[in-house]
This record gives C-alpha cells, sequence and structure tokens, in this order.
C-alpha cells in the first residue's frame, strides 16, 4: 500500500495560495486543523465558504491520520460522479491514491489504493457493503458538502449505517443550511436562542474572513431592470417593470418574460456580460464566463445568441448528457469565453477561471444560489474580481446583500410560509437539477409579448452604486461599470465604485441633464427612441388607472384596439405615438 505523505501539501489544490498565509496552508487551514490535532474528536464539522480550499484541509488531516496510524483508510463521500474524480485527483498530488470507481458490488479496490470515493447515493444503494468495509479497516470517512445528508431520509440512514463504525469522520460544507426536521448525520446540534436544535460547527470560515484575507475574490452584482409585457390567461395584457413591487405571480411571470429568448431582455444582458467579460479578460487573459439556465431548450437558444454576440460557440453543458463532465474538464483547461450550464451549477462545477456569471433561470433559493455563485468566487490571483448578471428580483438582491450571512441547520422546524428564506428546498432544489420549467398551470397562464433591458445598480458588499435615472444598455453611463478592470483589491473596488458614482452625478449636474426631458426623441438612437416612448405611454396609462382604476392591461388593449398594431413593446415608435396621442384625448375628453 503507497501514498503516506510527509510532505507539507499545497495550500489549495491545484497550487492556488492566499498571499500572507503560511507557506503549505493558508491561516484559516493551518487554524481548522490545530483544532482538530488538539482535540482529536471522532466527529469534527467545518464549514468553509466556496472556493476556501476544504479539500486542502481535509486531505491534511487524512495525511496526518495516516502517517501516525491512527486509520489505515480513507472514504471521501461526494454529492456527484464528477466531484469523486476530482477528490480523487486532489488526493493523488498530496500523495493518497484514491479509487474514484469503487462500488459497492465490487467489494475490493486494488491494494495500490488508501482509499475510495463514493456517492451519497452509492452508499444508500448499499449501506451494508460499506459498513463492512468500515468495520475492516481503521476507517476515516471524509463527508463532503454533508449536508446532502439531509436531501432524502433514505441517504440519511444509509450514511448514518454506513460509517458508524468508523474511526474518524469529517464532515465539510461550504454552502448554506436549511431549515427542515431531518437531523444530518454525525452533525451535532445545541439548542438556539429560541429552544430549537442548531448545528454546531467546529470549525467556520464565512466569505467575508475570506475575502478579507484574499482567499475569494469579491463579487459584483450587475443588478438589470426593464419593461416586461405578457399576456395572461384571461387574455389581458400586462406591462410591469422588473424589480417593483409585484404579486408574487407578476414576479415569476416577469422574471420568466425577462428570461425568454425571444425577448430584448436577455440578449442586452448577455451583450452586457459578454463586454464585462472582455474587460476582465484584459487583465486575465483566460478568465471565462458561465450562463446558468433553466432548461434545455433555453440554453441552447442563449448559446446561439452568445454565438451572434461573441463570434465564438459557447460549450452547452446539459448533465443528463453522457460526457458532460469532460466538456467541463476541457472547458477548464481551454481559454474559451461562454459556457452555457444546465443543472451542472452546484458543487458539481469546479472552473477556477470562471469570472463572468449569468442568472438566467428562474429557480431562487438560498441553496441553490450559494452554489451557483460559489463557482465564481475562487481566487487564483491577487485582486481578480467576480461579476454576475441578476434580474433585479427582490428575493435574488436579497440573496447577494446576504452573501456573508452564515445558516447553520435549523432542527425540527417545520416550514410555514413558503417565502421563507429559511424554507426546505428539496422541491426546488431538485426542480432546477432535473431542468424542469414552469408547472403546466403556469404555463397556460403566462406568454411573453416582448421586454426591455435597463442598467438598474450595481450591489457589492451589500452597497447599491449607480447612476439617477434610467441607464439603458449601451450606454455610456452602463460603462461606467462595465468597464471596471478586472484585477482590483477589494477596497480599490469600493474606492472605484464611489467615484464613478460620484463623478457621474457631477457631469450630469455640470451638463444640466440630470432630470432633463429630452425635447426630441429623434435625438436619440432607435431603442433609446422606442424606450423613452414606451416610458411615457407607461407612464400616461399609469395615471389612467390612477384617475379610473381601469388595470394597466384593460387600458393596453382598449388602446392596441383603436390604434392597431402589436403590443407596446413590440411596437414601433409611430405606433407608439399615436397611443400616447390617443390616451390624451382620452384624458382630455373625461375632464371635458
Amino acid at each position: 500500500m503507497t501514498g503516506r505523505p510527509d510532505a507539507p501539501l499545497p495550500p489549495a489544490w491545484p497550487d492556488r495560495a492566499a498571499w500572507g498565509t503560511a507557506p503549505s496552508l493558508r491561516a484559516w487551514q493551518q487554524a481548522a486543523v490545530d483544532k482538530y490535532r488538539s482535540a482529536q474528536p471522532r466527529d469534527f464539522l467545518a464549514v468553509a465558504t466556496p472556493g476556501a480550499g476544504k479539500t486542502t484541509f481535509a486531505l491534511t488531516v487524512a495525511a496526518d491520520l495516516l502517517s501516525r496510524r491512527v486509520v489505515d483508510r480513507i472514504t471521501v463521500v461526494a454529492p456527484t460522479e464528477h466531484l469523486k474524480t476530482q477528490w480523487a485527483e486532489a488526493a493523488a498530488r498530496a500523495g493518497i491514491p484514491i479509487d474514484p470507481t469503487y462500488s459497492a458490488g465490487k467489494g475490493r479496490t486494488s491494494d495500490d489504493y488508501v482509499g475510495i470515493a463514493v456517492t451519497y447515493a452509492g452508499v444508500a444503494v448499499n449501506p451494508l457493503a460499506m459498513r463492512i468495509r468500515t468495520e475492516r479497516f481503521k476507517t476515516l470517512v471524509i463527508l463532503d458538502e454533508i449536508h446532502h445528508a439531509g436531501d432524502a431520509l433514505s441517504w440519511g440512514e444509509g450514511v448514518r449505517e454506513a460509517f458508524d463504525p468508523a474511526t474518524r469522520r469529517l464532515a465539510l460544507t461550504g454552502t448554506p443550511f436549511r431549515s427542515d426536521i431531518n437531523p444530518i448525520p454525525f452533525v451535532s446540534y445545541a439548542p438556539g436562542d429560541d429552544g430549537i436544535p442548531v448545528s454546531a460547527a467546529d470549525y467556520t470560515y464565512g466569505y467575508a474572513h475570506a475575502l478579507a484575507d484574499h482567499v475569494v475574490r469579491p463579487v459584483l452584482f450587475m443588478a438589470y431592470s426593464g419593461e416586461m409585457q405578457w399576456r395572461t390567461r384571461a387574455g389581458d395584457e400586462v406591462v410591469a417593470r422588473l424589480g417593483e413591487p409585484l404579486t408574487k405571480d407578476m414576479h415569476a411571470q416577469a422574471l420568466r418574460t425577462a428570461l425568454d429568448p425571444r425577448g430584448s431582455w436577455i440578449p442586452a444582458v448577455l451583450e452586457a456580460a459578454d463586454t464585462r467579460l472582455s474587460e476582465v479578460r484584459r487583465h486575465v487573459p483566460d478568465a471565462g464566463g458561465l450562463v446558468i439556465a433553466g432548461d434545455q431548450e433555453t440554453a441552447r437558444a442563449y448559446a446561439a445568441l452568445l454565438k451572434k454576440i461573441s463570434g465564438e460557440s459557447p460549450t452547452v453543458v446539459l448533465s443528463d448528457e453522457k460526457g458532460s463532465s469532460k466538456k467541463i474538464e476541457k472547458f477548464t483547461a481551454s481559454e474559451d469565453r461562454w459556457m452555457v450550464a444546465v443543472r451542472m451549477v452546484s458543487e458539481g462545477v469546479d472552473v477556477p477561471r470562471l469570472a463572468v456569471g449569468v442568472w438566467a433561470t428562474t429557480v431562487s433559493t438560498p441553496l441553490f444560489f450559494a452554489q451557483a455563485v460559489g463557482r465564481f468566487v475562487r481566487a487564483r490571483s491577487r485582486g481578480e474580481t467576480a461579476s454576475v448578471f441578476l434580474p433585479s428580483v427582490p428575493h435574488l438582491l436579497e440573496f447577494a446583500s446576504d452573501m456573508e450571512a452564515q445558516r447553520d441547520h435549523v432542527l425540527g422546524r417545520r416550514v410555514q410560509d413558503e417565502d421563507d428564506i429559511f424554507a426546505a428546498e428539496e422541491g426546488l432544489l431538485a426542480e432546477a437539477q432535473q431542468g424542469e420549467s414552469a408547472s403546466d398551470e403556469l404555463e397556460m397562464s403566462w406568454e411573453a409579448l416582448g421586454s426591455t433591458a435597463s442598467f438598474d445598480h450595481v450591489l457589492y458588499e451589500g452597497a447599491q452604486f449607480g447612476h439617477s435615472g434610467e441607464v439603458v444598455s449601451g450606454s455610456e453611463e452602463e460603462m461606467d461599470f462595465l468597464g471596471i478592470p478586472g484585477l482590483l483589491e477589494p477596497d480599490q473596488v469600493r474606492e472605484l465604485l464611489h467615484s464613478r458614482q460620484s463623478e457621474r452625478a457631477r457631469k450630469q449636474k455640470a451638463e444640466g441633464v440630470g432630470d432633463r426631458v429630452v425635447d426630441s426623441v429623434q435625438e436619440l438612437s432607435t431603442h433609446q427612441q422606442l424606450g423613452v416612448l414606451r416610458r411615457e405611454l407607461n407612464g400616461l396609462v399609469a395615471a389612467w388607472h390612477h384617475r379610473t382604476g381601469q388595470a394597466h392591461g384593460i387600458t393596453h388593449n382598449a388602446l392596441r384596439k383603436e390604434c392597431g398594431g402589436p403590443p407596446a413593446a413590440v411596437a414601433n415608435a409611430e405606433q407608439l405615438h399615436e397611443r400616447i396621442n390617443r390616451i390624451r384625448e382620452w384624458a382630455v375628453r373625461q375632464t371635458s
């Protein structure tokens, strides 16, 4: 049997370190290892933000236990097949050979291996076989992303049965826990302030600490708003602005309208993201981008749009396709610009060069958000920044503002409100992982008619930075933020955002254009003309609603009936002018 490493491990696999840390381990890793060595516990839970180097910490502990003969074998339990391979590769670099192809049906593996890597699903299939192996050897079990042991009752029971005899158990997680009634095996719980049991981590290293240590990248969230128009099942046409106060159903329909590849919102956001990626690649030549799509059809449509925008064909990864892992590996090793992925956005995607992301899915839970954003925060070189483009949807912006919050596993807290941020997420996350689109009821009740996009603001460290008034896509004001250099320290990012915001405000004030009404829309480009006219029409429709109580959609339908033409979102300038004049005539007649 080989692989009893005595040399210190690299600070992160493959060879990624932070400045100012110890030569062999990052400061947090060394502190966690020291705590483990001093306590020598049977069970240890380490919570560390994605990209911080949990794998290196775990393998350091494993190497120490092997060298002191505390354990003879290693078993790694991972959420996905893709991650099994990643663990095996990382362990091999540390001198610990692990078999990622092991299955309970094999029973044995080569004597060249010190350990095996399996999935939670594989353990649940035959926990007895895994228990027999665990009993035969003094075993260290590394439970990667331990929260998955609570995803299904059978998984949790299987993990408990299989690894109860283990000599040591090391549990890792990098994403927020959620609330449910299923205890996670081998995790300690202590009563919270309200008396409800809460998970107790033995060591915690959050995003805020990792950012201060330069272990992870700062994330700029680029929020985009815009006007959405859709038709309900009743035939009413609804116009709403993304991010404005809406009912839950209207929020969902507005978001789906924005993400419709046939509209104007998603192409504008993809173009902005590609512009941002080009700016980042000036300083980080191999930087890549990831579009998180909701289903296969839209993923292919987004890929076609990106090909037109960037001139390069993106890598499209659909997790139920054979060879998905190989596609990811090929993209990781290349300098290609874009990858569009469905479902492969949680722990299974580890592409350190990802620097720009586009959120283009309707699935939006705290756990899924944390997993997805975690794909962009891995730091390779000092000063790298990440940019994630988001729809201006309140709960997504809340998650972005709340990135630094630590959430423990709350046990026995039944979910009463489906809007609760701590709500159990199995259903929604399963929907994300299965690529399902909206329910049949929502499909029947919604038809996208058109959309426009406008830059809303940048969210950084919980603070908003932007310009007054509407910032149209492709404008100089938008470039103030898209053009931020790709290599900056966190404090430099903050200072630059402040300066660009204040400089633009001073310039607008000096030119007297802050609140200036455009006298002639003919002076603007075509998309700017249409944007001004749509805003004017929607403002008049809103005023008519306040005067008469008539719903916006009914008013838009009445204007179309009298003036003809398509929905406002796709109407031309002449048609919009005619409707504006007509509703003004209505107002004059009513006043008279």
